[in-house]
């Protein structure tokens, strides 16, 4: 397994990190991913740390706190082996301090995910949301409060725009408080809107994304085909409304590109999405799930072997689109284009 830096700090990251969002199975949206006991998120455990898979993303309201208790349990008698990632803030209960990243909020959230992972510090604690009513200051001192004490290792954020991040960093840097190193994202070939704003800050900033679905929301399985119908038992079915939406066209064309690939590489189509991601610039770690055993190995092939530059082209073409303004001048007039070249490279190996 290739291990990164995550953003600007000194952690080291594997490529591919596991999502636990499949244990538990409490709820009707966070819960319908799937009901991994602990038994069975033992078996998966084992695998991802033959891997090479050492880092494990959850968060508290997957399965209302299931989540994070089944990973506890999993990884017991060997804490020291995994980095543990969850994040807060979003709504878990009704209460007025239910949710957000208040002072209270924070400390409570961290006591707690604490508590249900069984473990006395968290490695990467990530803000889920962020929170419009409370004062970012008010937010970063607490998370430095969190770090003196030992009980949180690093900070990052999650599904921020970039003024939400951008001031939030300044913020860190005039009063000392520990700057995100993480930013986890939706990024696929399918849903590209973090390459705009986002993906050039982080790489200003010093800023590893983790990719969060990076199968386009299962959409890149290779279950989804042009003139072939979902099958039944698909999550799809069931959750399509809450993730990101994309045209069933461009999907089609995506997908087109994967099977022509598939065929070429003998490697499967989900994994030609994830080795697409895995060097894109200031991609840090690509989180994958599974619900089972086989689906994880398949996952695991995403790595060891790389596209060539001709089919890295293919897929670019098929799922690029254009950008919203302000971004497209940059991308369509040669005037904007030359203050500002296109990316070029990915994230390098620690």
């Amino acid at each position: 397994m290739e291990y990164r830096r995550l953003g600007a700090s000194g952690l080291k990251v594997p490529a591919l990190s596991f999502g636990a969002g499949t244990f538990g199975g409490r709820g009707e949206l966070f819960g319908a991913w799937g009901s991994t006991d602990a038994r069975e998120a033992r078996r998966l455990v084992d695998i991802c740390l033959d891997a090479g898979v050492t880092m494990f993303d959850t968060a508290d309201v997957y399965s209302a706190g299931a989540s994070e208790e089944v990973l506890g349990e999993a990884i017991k008698g060997r804490r020291d082996q995994v980095l543990l990632s969850t994040k807060t803030s979003l709504p878990m209960g009704d209460g007025p301090n239910d949710a957000g990243s208040a002072r209270s909020r924070l400390i409570r959230a961290c006591e707690d995910a604490l508590r249900r992972l069984g473990t006395d510090h968290i490695d990467l604690l990530q803000l889920h949301a962020f929170d419009a009513g409370t004062p970012i200051e008010e937010v970063l001192s607490t998370l430095d409060g969190l770090v003196r004490a030992g009980k949180v290792r690093y900070v990052g954020v999650s599904n921020f725009s970039g003024w939400q991040l951008m001031k939030s960093l300044a913020i860190a840097e005039q009063s000392g408080y520990p700057r995100y190193v993480a930013h986890q994202v939706y990024y696929s070939l399918v849903g590209r809107d973090y390459e705009w704003e986002l993906l050039p800050l982080a790489q200003d900033q010093g800023v590893g994304a983790l990719v969060w679905s990076p199968l386009g929301w299962g959409r890149l399985t290779g279950k989804v085909r042009r003139g072939r119908p979902l099958p039944a038992h698909s999550r799809l079915h069931q959750t399509a409304d809450y993730g990101p939406p994309v045209e069933d066209e461009r999907l089609f064309r995506v997908v087109d590109v994967l099977e022509e690939i598939a065929e070429e590489t003998g490697q499967a189509v989900p994994q030609i999405a994830l080795n697409w991601l895995l060097h894109r610039p200031t991609v840090a770690s690509v989180i994958i799930g599974a619900r089972d055993e086989a689906q994880l190995r398949q996952n695991l092939g995403a790595v060891g072997w790389a596209l060539t530059p001709e089919q890295v082209a293919r897929l670019d073409d098929a799922s690029t689109v254009t950008p919203p303004y302000p971004y497209f001048p940059y991308h369509r007039q040669e005037g904007f284009a030359r203050l500002n070249p296109p990316m070029r490279g990915a994230v390098p190996a620690a």
